[in-house]
């Protein structure tokens, strides 16, 4: 009898999974699938979730890890991480037919770094080695680049030139630790140039402050999303740092009815790649252990959106292949 089980209040977090740039690069990919009749490549995950990439895969989408694996006469597409020069050049000299689903907001990241190489100023990237979008990032960048992730190693990095230094941001960072790294910087460095948190994805800032705000009352906190997810790791840490036990659901059998015992209030939220389908599951689940009751937790309404990745010249390179 659903009498019998015990309320459960859930809190769900508002704004939560796809964002923008998210969306535009999963219509990329659907585009050219319904519209060419090519085999189409999507170098790495197009975003990081399993989920949507298998989706992808039964659409018929193939993916892979390396512009080399792509053959000849292939559309090819890059993922809403970006990529390096070196990967646009060896697409380009293969005559691939290219469609650059890259986040703008990525781009835009790409296009600040280039613009203070160019001035002949080292650039500092605060963001994870060995992350995808990292990756792309210092692939854009002529010039002297250092990575940095910590307080620690702002504190140690050794420069040519403390006047003629700036940095840029990975856009899924968490807002607070990318705050205390950028201190470490300007007190170090006096003269350094950056955009504070703003090359910080708009959607990454709002869902973190999301899960500050129903971590107020949520007593334990489900994060949807990907394990290889950025954005959804720091959703993860933000709700950790608030004193929060945090769950990283990736799929619905992570969710244990252990997780909630004895809890009166408990938190949902998802990250940016996670699509709303798996928190739609994570309240099934809920409402067969518990009689729940859902309230949204709205701290702002997301208006951007981003212009499709236009396929029209994907369509006119491979008729001029033909």
């Amino acid at each position: 009898m659903i009498q019998d089980r015990p309320p459960l209040t859930v809190l769900l977090a508002a704004p939560r999974g796809f964002c923008a740039g998210v969306e535009r690069a999963i219509r990329a990919v659907e585009d050219a699938l319904q519209r060419t009749d090519r085999p189409v490549y999507v170098r790495h995950e197009i975003v990081h979730n399993g989920r949507v990439v298998n989706e992808l895969k039964r659409q018929g989408a193939v993916f892979v890890e390396d512009v080399s694996e792509i053959p000849d006469g292939a559309v090819a597409i890059f993922s809403a991480h970006g990529v390096s020069r070196s990967v646009e050049r060896e697409a380009r000299s293969r005559k691939l037919a290219v469609l650059d689903a890259t986040c703008p907001l990525v781009r835009r990241v790409h296009l600040e770094g280039q613009r203070h190489a160019k001035a002949g100023r080292e650039v500092i990237v605060i963001g994870h080695r060995g992350h995808v979008e990292i990756e792309g990032t210092i692939g854009q960048i002529d010039g002297i680049v250092h990575i940095i992730d910590s307080v620690e190693e702002a504190l140690s990095l050794n420069v040519s030139d403390p006047e003629r230094i700036a940095y840029i941001t990975q856009t899924t960072l968490s807002v607070d630790d990318t705050r205390e790294i950028i201190a470490a910087l300007k007190r170090r460095f006096p003269a350094i140039l950056g955009p504070d948190i703003k090359t910080i994805c708009y959607a990454t800032q709002n869902r973190q402050l999301a899960v500050r705000v129903i971590a107020e009352r949520a007593e334990r906190i489900i994060v949807c999303g990907a394990r290889n997810s950025s954005n959804t790791n720091r959703l993860y840490e933000v709700a950790e740092s608030e004193g929060r036990p945090a769950l990283l659901m990736q799929d619905p059998k992570d969710l244990t009815l252990s997780f909630i015992d004895g809890a009166a209030v408990i938190g949902i939220t998802a990250g940016a790649s996670a699509p709303e389908e798996l928190v739609q599951e994570a309240l099934a689940l809920l409402a067969q252990w518990r009689r729940i009751t859902v309230e949204e937790v709205r701290v702002t309404h997301e208006g951007t959106q981003f212009a499709p990745v236009d396929i029209s010249q994907l369509i006119a390179q491979l008729a001029n292949a033909s």
